[in-house]
């Protein structure tokens, strides 16, 4: 009897499976050794992916001749496209394939773009001549088809990573059980060491790679994260037999629009003050599939419209009080994902204007010649450095104040972030200004020769980015995850890469709409090819400006934001053993006094 009992509690309470649909157990797949697999396939998948956007705005200016605000814009656009896409993405896995599946698809279409994109920088014909005049307005321009293979290759990425980049975090965090208090606690940790593993590939490409690709070339610069990319997928492969997979719940967005359909036909029905007259399964339908039941709450009332009984009904007009719950959780995070937007739109200038800014400075450390665009390193190294004292200093210390497992509430963490780039476009404005003075005073202003000054003058601007980042986007992507309803997490972790997708976007709106307005009734404009004669120091002031506005913004929503309830007592029981820890921890200081 006590054998079978340990034989059940060995298997997962979170309805997770293997590829054959039959329960696993905890002892056998799942937790940090799946989990492995997975952190080293991202290590190599973002040395992959920062290996061509990193240095995309150069290749664009230099090799296809393109000027700056248009190849900036081109940069955004791209990147905003490759965020975007993981919301179809995290459709076709919640609804149809799965995440394992899915990931396993786009993983192919990814690899596919990679080679053809290296293919087209490799070949001569498949480029523009090589052109030596400083301006390059007078440079022969990309061809039709030249541009039509290179960008196809790049949209190519997009459908990849719109498969990959929902689901190989979900599939992650889908290694840990919600109702194990350990593996719980192990999840609270998985998304730092997560952003650990991002950044460490994205380090490589930021400072190899990117070395490479200025100093050696651009095949081999662009080759070696193809390469990087195979390993990764075949890394993951690897460690199919150790994962615990959950099974598709159908789509998320129609059982979403069945609900505000059921809720806007019974817009005239008054709501039960008691919600055990709404419509609801019994628990054991939902225990037997390995799904969690919600109980009703009073927020976004209308929509309890939608599980009011009212006659005979079907599924668009009566849904139950979880589907209405699960609806509400989804809704409820769209005002943070707002919030996320124009720091988003920030993280975008890390691989466009930051760079070019470092191309007018000097580059040179004796005979060694830096990569304007490997600063990016210096945020990840930042970021890196952030995410360990946070997690392994920061949470510890802080938490014996707030009785918080994570120190301090995701929101919280949230709100730092977002100062902190209120300060980085601050600084940046700052340095900026300084920049332009020295360029002044040497005559380089019109000829938009280098600047005698050291590229590392930009390093603040690049290290506060990564300080943010390991607050916001650390935090962002923890966020949309943890407050997703169970059946939906590929969806809500879609939402992080949303913002970045928007963010984007919007930061080429925000380029092109200010170019054009600062360059009228005469007047040369803020952002210029020649970046001597620009005043990026106006646009960065902007930027701050935006920043402090959002962050009133941020405020306002995060202080209505009703966090979902726990699907198990694990965070209280987290939370108990800390409190418990600490009374032993008085006790043994007190024993030790009276010694």
């Amino acid at each position: 009897m006590g054998a079978e009992e340990t034989g059940h509690d060995d298997y997962t309470q979170d309805g997770t499976v293997d590829l054959r649909g039959n329960p696993v157990r905890k002892s056998q797949r799942g937790g940090w050794t799946a989990c492995s697999f997975v952190v080293v396939y991202e290590i190599f998948e973002r040395m992959a992916y920062y290996g061509i956007s990193s240095n995309l705005i150069l290749y664009l200016t230099r090799k296809l001749h393109q000027g700056t605000v248009t190849a900036s814009n081109n940069v955004t656009n791209w990147v905003g496209t490759i965020w975007m896409t993981p919301v179809l993405g995290a459709y076709i896995a919640d609804a149809h394939l799965g995440r394992y599946w899915t990931f396993v698809i786009a993983s192919a279409v990814y690899l596919s773009g990679m080679f053809v994109l290296t293919l087209t920088v490799s070949i001569p014909g498949l480029k523009p001549p090589k052109c030596m005049d400083p301006d390059i307005s007078n440079c022969e321009k990309a061809s039709t088809l030249q541009l039509a293979l290179f960008y196809g290759a790049l949209y190519t990425l997009t459908i990849g990573t719109g498969g990959t980049k929902p689901n190989i975090s979900t599939i992650g965090a889908d290694q840990f059980d919600d109702f194990d208090p350990k593996e719980k606690a192990h999840k609270l940790s998985f998304f730092n060491w997560w952003m650990f593993s991002i950044f460490l590939g994205t380090l490589f490409a930021n400072t190899v790679l990117v070395y490479i690709q200025d100093n050696v070339g651009w095949t081999l610069g662009y080759g070696l994260p193809t390469l990087g990319l195979a390993i990764s997928i075949m890394i993951f492969l690897t460690g199919t037999r150790f994962y615990r997979h959950k099974v598709p719940a159908g789509s998320p967005f129609t059982r979403m629009v069945k609900v505000i359909v059921a809720a806007l036909k019974k817009w005239h029905v008054p709501i039960p003050s008691d919600p055990k007259e709404f419509y609801e399964l019994e628990l054991e339908v939902y225990t037997k599939k390995g799904k969690f039941r919600i109980d009703s709450t009073p927020s976004l009332r209308f929509l309890n419209k939608a599980c009011v009984k009212t006659g005979p009904a079907d599924e668009w007009t009566l849904s139950t009080v979880t589907q209405v719950e699960e609806t509400k959780q989804m809704l409820r995070m769209i005002p943070i994902l707002f919030a996320t937007i124009i720091p988003s739109t920030m993280i975008a200038q890390i691989n466009t204007l930051f760079v070019k800014q470092g191309t007018t400075l000097d580059r040179n450390i004796g005979s060694f010649k830096i990569p304007p665009a490997s600063l990016a390193g210096f945020v990840t190294l930042s970021m890196l450095v952030c995410v360990v004292l946070y997690d392994r200093v920061f949470v510890k210390i802080i938490r014996k104040w707030t009785n918080n497992p994570r120190g301090i509430t995701i929101l919280q963490r949230m709100g730092i972030g977002i100062i902190f780039h209120i300060v980085i476009m601050t600084v940046a404005s700052l340095m900026e200004r300084y920049r332009l003075s020295i360029a002044k005073d040497h005559g380089v202003v019109d000829n938009g020769k280098q600047v005698p000054l050291s590229i590392f003058i930009l390093l603040p601007q690049f290290i506060l980015m990564g300080t943010a980042d390991a607050f916001l986007e650390v935090a962002k992507i923890e966020f949309f995850y943890d407050q997703a309803p169970e059946s939906m997490k590929s969806l809500g972790t879609s939402y992080s890469t949303t913002s970045l997708g928007i963010g984007s976007f919007f930061s080429s709106f925000l380029l092109t709409t200010v170019s054009n307005i600062t360059k009228k009734n005469e007047h040369k404009g803020w952002i210029l090819n020649n970046l001597n004669a620009s005043h990026l120091d106006y646009y960065y002031a902007f930027f701050a400006i935006l920043n402090f506005l959002n962050f009133i913004f941020f405020l306002v929503v995060s202080r209505y934001y009703v966090y979902k309830a726990e699907v198990s007592d694990s965070m209280e029981v987290l939370g108990e053993e800390l409190r418990e820890s600490r009374r032993s921890d008085q006790d043994s200081s007190r024993r030790s006094r009276q010694s």
